[in-house]
């Protein structure tokens, strides 16, 4: 069974007036059927407005279904008395990760979810020392997090939802405040984590590059799932992606158009040394 399981679900914002009357309906989530096994590392892209934020929010019961059910390890995230597992299983990043730090010195901060949860005090420094070395935070832990960078406070972010241990962790759009560096220090971080520790990964992001390492990307649009595979398939329909608002990495795109001008190239070339291993040939026989 996967960890995540989506089925028929919908999510409507409803604005209504003064007096509770429904003034507009805006279908944010069109009948999406979507199962995550454990352990994967599955991107979910999309341009502004195609739903992936918001159906990251129903993985933790933050939004609940208009219709529809969100299944977390089995349980139903509308049902009220299995919610606090369903966030014990499933932890969240959010793309500014000032509004998840509270506390003034590092370690104290990453502890602060394991408190919360009611874990004993030895316990706590524990996850806390393994949660940063895992996140290679360690040196920074006596640290003031408004010292630090936007990179660095969001792996220390992601080490507070670690030292909670959840067998998922949802990053919704975690690299959006960041510079190209910090951005390749959190992707690295996620990467690891999964690869290491076997944490299930859901990234929801619209940064193409940050992906090609994924098992499985999900395309959204208008609220529904547009396509759906590995990244080789999914970044192979480069005139599809580009109908939907969406780039390619730069490597796959540069492959795609000198395919269009008669080079012989496979499609869905991912890296820079992939393309260069077609092309020497290519040149040296011109």
């Amino acid at each position: 069974m996967g960890i995540i399981k989506a089925s028929r679900l919908v999510f409507d914002y409803i604005t209504r007036d003064d007096d509770e009357k429904v003034q507009e309906v805006n279908r944010a989530l069109d009948h999406v059927d979507l199962e995550i096994t454990p352990g994967s590392f599955v991107a979910i892209l999309g341009h502004n407005g195609s739903g992936k934020s918001t159906f990251a929010k129903t993985l933790n019961g933050i939004l609940l279904p208009t219709e529809g059910t969100v299944l977390i390890s089995g349980m139903n995230t509308a049902d009220d008395a299995r919610l606090l597992d369903v966030r014990r299983t499933i932890g969240m990043v959010f793309q500014n990760p000032d509004n998840q730090i509270i506390a003034n010195v590092v370690e104290e901060d990453v502890g602060f979810g394991p408190e919360n949860l009611g874990i004993p005090t030895r316990q706590i420094w524990k996850r806390v020392d393994e949660a940063l070395q895992a996140v290679g935070m360690s040196a920074y832990r006596l640290k003031s997090p408004n010292r630090l960078s936007g990179g660095q406070k969001q792996r220390i972010a992601i080490a507070g939802v670690m030292a909670m241990r959840p067998k998922c962790i949802v990053l919704d759009e975690p690299t959006a405040m960041l510079d190209p560096n910090g951005r390749k220090d959190v992707i690295r971080t996620v990467l690891e984590l999964n690869r290491r520790e076997h944490i299930t990964v859901v990234l929801i992001t619209h940064y193409m590059e940050e992906v090609v390492d994924a098992d499985r990307l999900v395309v959204m649009d208008e609220g529904s799932i547009v396509m759906d595979g590995a990244p080789r398939e999914v970044f192979s329909r480069v005139e599809e992606l580009k109908r939907l608002r969406l780039d390619v990495p730069q490597v796959t795109e540069l492959a795609w158009e000198l395919k269009q001008g008669g080079v012989p190239l496979p499609d869905g070339i991912l890296t820079m040394d992939e393309l260069m291993t077609y092309l020497v040939p290519v040149l040296k026989g011109a």
